[in-house]
């Protein structure tokens, strides 16, 4: 769109959050250590072997927990290994506290266990997006005021929210040149069988003929803006009556008045939650290998979800 064609800015609105003292009480325990620890990784692990010179076994939880403290309080391996024997020393002579070169190895086959909630059978509306993470390169605003001198990369997070909790029920990581169509497919697979999606929200990125059928596939309505200059599938294809539908509600009125009524504007939560999750575990990947990076981005995730069990604001608007 043209910079002359853009629609007049609105005034930014006043918001108010109603749960102030539920919100600043969450805040503050979210910098709790024993909140991030679970009662799993105390129980000595099945068939692990106590032989004398034999190496020490530790269970997922163990790994998964040191690793979300590794990105709570933004601490390298070394340190982190530091911090924890710092914690069995003063409090807890039962923590398990392996070597860092041990976390670096594990966190490659870790799989990581996302803390959701969610009422049982309860239906979702899904709300998907992606972010970008800075793998290396240099600051932006080194790139703004003088250019860039070196090479820059990236990932790219794929990640589906819940509309009611605010919790993210599926995660992927991939390389920066993925289209996020294409691997909404995965995205849904991750949401358990037992558990109805009703909707699904996304940009117009998502207006793709294999995306628009894996939301039909999986029996939900699909929420997105038609790309310009769209036309009419055939009936027969999967998921054209409501992208039809959506082309005539713009022909005969506008889009912001098709977004108005669809609930489109849901969309700007997983936005919000794109800017929380770099703002409290960080832009960039520690890790240098794929497989690490995937499993980091994995507990960065649970971190996220945990938060928002602790506090989530309720925001109104008051002007």
């Amino acid at each position: 769109m043209r910079k002359d064609k853009h629609l007049p800015s609105q005034p930014k609105g006043v918001y108010r959050v109603k749960n102030w003292p539920e919100y600043n009480a969450g805040l503050i325990e979210r910098g709790n250590v024993s909140i991030w620890m679970d009662e799993e990784m105390f129980a000595p692990m099945a068939g692990a072997s106590v032989q004398r010179g034999r190496p020490q076994a530790y269970c997922d939880a163990v790994i998964q927990m040191l690793l979300a403290l590794k990105s709570v309080y933004r601490l390298p391996l070394r340190a982190l290994q530091g911090f924890a024997m710092s914690l069995r020393r003063l409090a807890l002579p039962a923590l398990p506290v392996p070597n860092y070169s041990t976390l670096s190895r594990r966190a490659k086959a870790l799989r990581v266990t996302l803390p959701v909630l969610r009422n049982a059978g309860e239906a979702v509306h899904l709300l998907v997006d992606s972010t970008g993470l800075k793998l290396f390169g240099e600051g932006e605003w080194k790139v703004r005021k003088h250019g860039y001198a070196k090479r820059r990369s990236w990932r790219k997070v794929h990640l589906g929210m819940d509309d009611e909790t605010g919790q993210v029920c599926a995660v992927l990581m991939t390389h920066k040149d993925v289209i996020d169509a294409s691997v909404l497919p995965e995205l849904l697979a991750q949401i358990p069988q037992e558990t109805k999606i009703e909707v699904v929200i996304g940009d117009g990125a998502y207006d793709t003929k294999a995306a628009r059928a894996a939301i039909a596939g999986c029996g939900a309505l699909a929420v997105i803006p038609p790309v310009e200059g769209a036309v009419h599938w055939p009936a027969s294809q999967a998921g054209a009556p409501e992208r039809n539908e959506a082309i005539d509600h713009i022909a005969q009125s506008s889009k912001q008045d098709w977004k108005d009524k669809s609930g489109y504007h849901r969309r700007s939560l997983v936005e919000n939650l794109m800017y929380r999750f770099k703002v409290l575990t960080g832009d960039r990947l520690w890790a240098r290998d794929v497989d690490v990076q995937d499993a980091e981005v994995a507990v960065r995730v649970g971190i996220i979800n945990r938060m928002l069990v602790l506090a989530r604001p309720k925001s109104v608007r008051i002007a």
